[in-house]
């Protein structure tokens, strides 16, 4: 409490030393030549000791301008205009003159500019430019070999966490580009950390929209906060790389080589990792969309498709690696891409191959809130899973003519997976009354082949804002599992404890799966006047897919010859779906309207081969859309959005796949399903100023769903579990989330100060043994954060703060899971003598026991680092890591969600020590890049 007391001190104090800022500077900006005023020039004031940027403007229509709320000083007025000379001039302040009229300032064609006169302005460290806040990478010292990833934790705004994620003005970087190219895919992390912070020229910060928005000019509301890294130009041509190497206790080890060729407009890069200590070689974005599994549902456009998510027959390893058991990974990867013919056709591809192998065990512990009492099981579970991948992609752009242009891009991916799971668990009435003990196996392998391709073609007309486009993309899915299901249930008498009946499942299991895509569109926007427009598309789709799954019991020993038909079938899949879509755009001043709605009918057959049914479905699906921006300035917009969605039920829903790789729990259909409607509401603020480092990010949004599809469950006397789906009548669940972060630097200080409150909180609902079930489960959390950069000597970072959650089922009202936690992340470096660093992260996590879990949580993780650097350019580099030097690392989670509350624990990597050295090498420079 002390601290934030403190923190707001400091903040009023910031406020109040702003508010005797009275200084201030004008002029108004001519063409020397014609007198023309130069409207929109840019006018920046510096501070003359370092040229750092205090204030910055634009010229308004009569070419003037003002910047006040200057403080005593000397400065440098910068004036920049494209095509044009800069214009320097210092000046001063102080508590007689308090005002600097400039005048008439001349600007001068650079084209007119004698030879032997030179005018030179001083680079400024950031630059606004329209939507885009530009870096000068040269106004940041770095560390020698130091990479891009320590280059953004300097700038105003930018985060980097231990993970190589980034927020920027509190949003999460979801690209990061090179010279505004794709680089190795969406794995922005074999940016940030392997090309040179040295190499870096700009850093741009902007909102990349969509390719159809990019193309039409109408927002879409379709954003991501990107970051473009441009490199120096001597930069270009050349090599760069890094190799390092680390052994440790107990068997750890990784390995990281990385090597970039750069000509000109060519770029060759190539990497490959090898460890057992959790680095994957995929970033955060990257490695979801290697994962996939089988599964039939509805699309967003209201199609159906086979595709990930859902139940799978075999519970094949989707590939992903999320902190649980001891990963095995090698992977590797090849990217190139270039212009040519006057930059008119670039490529950009990729290549990716590797291989994850994941070993552990977990237990998990789960109370079920029935209407009779409480059900709690216990259960083990051992696993080892393993996935080989390859995966190619390719994005070519051809300029057609000067108002044409083709985007074809291309992938194709190849899996291979198997897995090995084993479980033993023990279900109770109550906590005491044993009802069943299973011991459970299941073993699989696959083989998953996908391609998808598109070719995107825009045309522009004569009359500005008319244009016309046309997208055709495919996919082809095809997967083939096969694996053995083994499964021992023992039942016991409720009053007398002894057995009462066993079930004993022997079978081997195969499918396979297949899915093929064509979809086109057809978008044509109009405007009707400079601010008014629409956009109208139509799209067609086709979509042919089928499931053919098959269980055979055991008839001899190692032999299964016997088709089960009850649990075998052969789904074949025929749709058509015809879009139509109107979306109207009011652009006036610093508003942006959009409104509209997609509908979407679909015709929809489904054959089952073994008995020749039919189960044909039309449907209209309409998604409305509104939202409204509105742009304060360059750095403060508010925008609030409206969405509305049809949801089908899935083919499991309605006419399921009968799976019993768990036997305890069975699902049924309900072919009278139908469909819900969620209405989502959010509201996005942002506010930054650079001069104060301060930025203000509010998130939220509330969805409400009518017609909910929610799970009926009947749960019997032993432990066993039936799931149908049905709509619920009278209730309406809902969801909604906060997000809020406010950051400031305290010149006092000199550290930015940065305070988060985030809420989420969900109510559902769900039938158990008929009978309505309400369930709450609420999260609020607060969190100080502090961050110091000191150049060549120490960097420090501090987040920390409480969480309270709430939740408790309407069944058990007298059973809740309500209780108090702690969660904080620290980071430090300091930079010693002769070349050594010493650092460390931590992070502490605490939950309270709860009603439902009378024991509390608590781990504190810290993983210190001594380093030194050799050479005389410091690029060879010795270090020692501890991880885990507590030793408290614990796979933990805790969750409540439809009357079910669980607990897992988990296998997860722990202490070991690691030493590594590693080696940054470079030759760059040579001929200079072409333009």
């Amino acid at each position: 409490m002390k601290t934030l007391v403190l923190v707001l001190i400091f903040l009023g104090a910031g406020n109040f030393l702003l508010a005797q800022n009275t200084g201030s500077v004008k002029g108004i900006i001519a063409d020397t030549a014609s007198n023309i005023k130069l409207i929109h020039a840019s006018v920046a004031v510096l501070n003359a000791k370092d040229s750092t940027l205090v204030k910055f403007t634009r010229a308004n229509e009569n070419g003037e301008f003002t910047i006040g709320n200057l403080k005593k000083g000397k400065f440098i007025l910068l004036v920049t205009y494209p095509a044009y000379a800069d214009y320097v001039e210092r000046f001063q302040l102080d508590s007689v003159k308090k005002e600097q009229n400039v005048g008439r300032i001349s600007m001068l064609l650079k084209e007119r500019l004698l030879k032997e006169v030179l005018i030179k302005g001083t680079a400024a460290a950031i630059k606004i430019k329209g939507d885009t806040t530009e870096f000068n990478a040269a106004a940041f010292t770095i560390q020698p070999n130091s990479k891009v990833e320590d280059l953004l934790k300097q700038l105003p705004g930018i985060q980097v966490d231990k993970d190589g994620k980034i927020t920027a003005q509190g949003q999460t970087v979801n690209k990061v580009l090179v010279d505004g190219e794709e680089f190795f895919g969406d794995d922005p992390t074999l940016v940030t950390k392997n090309i040179r912070g040295d190499m870096v020229d700009k850093v741009q910060l902007y909102d990349k929209k969509s390719d159809q928005a990019t193309f039409t000019g109408i927002d879409d509301g379709v954003k991501n906060k990107t970051i473009n890294i441009k490199l120096k130009e001597d930069k270009k041509n050349g090599y760069f790389g890094k190799v390092s190497a680390g052994v440790g206790t107990d068997g750890y080890y990784e390995g990281q080589a990385m090597f970039n060729k750069f000509k000109a407009k060519q770029k060759l890069s190539a990497y490959g990792t090898l460890a057992n200590t959790g680095k994957t070689g995929l970033g955060w974005e990257d490695n979801s969309k290697y994962a996939s599994s089988n599964n039939v549902e509805f699309t967003d456009g209201g199609g159906i498709m086979i595709s990930g998510g859902g139940r799978d027959e075999l519970e094949s390893f989707d590939g992903r690696y999320n902190n649980r058991g001891i990963p095995v990974a090698r992977t590797g990867g090849l990217h190139y891409d270039t212009k040519w013919n006057n930059d008119k056709e670039s490529i950009n591809a990729n290549y990716k191959i590797g291989s994850l192998g994941v070993t552990g065990t977990d237990n998990s512990i789960n109370q079920n809130n029935l209407p009779s009492g409480v059900q709690s099981s216990n259960a083990n579970h051992s696993f080892d899973n393993y996935m080989f991948r390859q995966k190619v992609d390719a994005i070519y752009q051809i300029k057609l003519d000067t108002a044409s242009n083709l985007k074809i891009t291309a992938d194709g991916t190849a899996k291979n997976n198997r897995s090995n799971n084993v479980y033993q668990s023990t279900s109770y009435a109550g906590f005491d009354t044993l009802l069943n003990r299973s011991n459970r196996s299941l073993t699989n392998n696959g083989n998953e082949n996908i391609f998808n391709a598109t070719a995107f073609y825009t045309h522009k007309f004569k009359k500005v804002g008319r244009s016309f486009s046309l997208n055709l993309s495919g996919s082809y899915d095809e997967n083939e599992t096969k694996g053995y299901l083994n499964s021992d249930i023992r039942f016991y008498n409720r009053a007398t404890g002894g057995l009462d009946s066993t079930q004993l499942i022997n079978q081997y299991k195969t499918s396979h799966i297949l899915s093929t895509i064509v979809n086109s569109n057809i978008t044509y926007s109009e405007p009707f006047t400079k601010a008014f427009s629409v956009i109208l598309n139509y799209g067609l789709g086709l979509n042919n897919g089928s499931a053919d799954r098959k269980s055979f019991d055991q008839t001899t020993v190692g032999e299964y010859t016997a088709l089960n038909t009850v649990l075998s079938n052969n789904y074949k899949l025929n749709q058509l779906s015809n879009q139509f879509g109107a979306i109207f755009n009011y652009k006036k001043g610093k508003a942006i309207l959009n409104f509209g709605t997609r509908a979407t009918d679909v015709k929809f057959e489904q054959i089952n081969e073994y008995t020749d049914a039919k189960f044909n479905r039309n449907f209209l699906n309409w998604s409305p859309q509104a939202s409204y921006q509105y742009k304060f300035s360059q750095q403060k917009s508010l925008r609030l959005s409206y969405n509305g969605n049809t949801t089908q039920p899935t083919i499991d829903q309605i006419q399921p796949v009968l799976v019993n790789t768990d036997p305890l729990n069975l699902f049924l259909g309900n072919p009278d399903l139908r469909p819900s409607f969620t209405n989502s509401f959010n509201l996005n603020y942002n506010s930054y100023k650079i001069l104060s480092e301060q930025y203000i990010y509010i998130g939220g949004g509330y969805n409400l769903i009518s017609n909910a599809i929610v799970n009926n469950t009947t749960t019997n006397a032993n432990g066993k579990t039936t799931y149908q789906s049905s709509n619920l009548v009278g209730n309406s669940p809902a969801n909604f989330y906060l997000y809020s972060n406010f950051s400031r630097k305290i010149k006092m200080l000199d550290f930015n100060v940065g305070i988060n409150i985030n809420a989420n909180g969900n109510t559902s609902y769900n039938y158990t043994n008929s009978v309505l079930n309400k369930t709450n489960s609420y999260t609020y959390r607060g969190a100080l954060n502090l961050q110091k950069y000191k150049q060549k000597k120490f960097q420090i970072y501090f987040d920390f703060g409480p969480t309270y959650t709430i939740s408790g089922s309407s069944l058990q009202p007298n059973i809740n899971n309500n209780g108090f936690g702690l969660n904080g992340y620290s980071s430090f470096r300091i930079y010693l003598p002769h070349k050594i660093e010493f650092g460390y992260d931590g992070n502490y996590q605490y939950q309270a026991k709860t009603q439902s879990f009378n024991q509390s949580f608590e781990r504190l993780i810290i993983n210190p680092t001594i380093s030194k650097k050799f050479l005389k350019t410091d690029n060879l580099n010795l270090s020692v890591t501890v991880n885990d030097l507590l030793n408290q690392n614990v796979g933990f989670n805790r969750s409540a969600y439809a009357g079910n509350i669980s607990q897992q624990t988990y296998t997860t990597i722990r202490r070991y020590f690691m030493f590594s050295i590693s080696y940054d090498f470079n030759k760059m420079g040579g001929v200079k890049a072409t333009k």
